[in-house]
């Protein structure tokens, strides 16, 4: 479900409230996809163009952590984004149903695949973890530009 970004006058102190988008999965049936639209649709409707560089590292953050639950650990999982338009943060957080935490694995550019945490960490400087009784979330924040400043590094 996602939350409406309010309207404010100028002059109102309250804090603009933050955008939310929640899914939740059973299986592995889960489209990646879907969620990489999920992340377009919430950043667009808090006036993130998707077509600029922090919207499409977002997507490629939660491809990578969506992928990474449904790997390593079939069965109930879900995605939770929150972007909050005053501090230009995008919250992603990935349940899953296994209690290992991710690993990441040694550099080895010949290695296929195993990469993607690292690209991750490079995009949000860092990963949490936190182990629940029934698996896990995976937590990256997403630094974004303000709404209406310019973006650079639109591909």
């Amino acid at each position: 479900m996602v939350t409406p970004l309010k309207n404010r006058t100028s002059d109102e102190q309250e804090p603009a409230l933050p955008l939310r988008f929640d899914a939740a999965w059973k299986s592995t049936d889960v489209s990646v996809a879907d969620a990489r639209a999920a992340v377009r649709a919430l950043l667009a409707r808090a006036g993130h163009h998707p077509g600029h560089r922090p919207s499409q590292d977002a997507q490629l953050v939660v491809s990578e952590l969506v992928t990474n639950a449904l790997r390593h650990a079939p069965g109930p999982g879900g995605l939770a984004l929150e972007v909050s338009p005053e501090t230009g943060v995008l919250r992603i957080a990935v349940r899953d149903s296994s209690p290992r935490p991710p690993v990441l694995p040694g550099h080895d550019a010949r290695r296929v695949g195993g990469h993607g945490l690292h690209l991750v960490i490079r995009l949000c400087g860092r990963l949490q973890t936190f182990v629940h009784g029934t698996g896990k979330q995976v937590v990256a924040h997403c630094r974004l530009h303000p709404p209406g400043a310019p973006e650079h590094g639109s591909l």
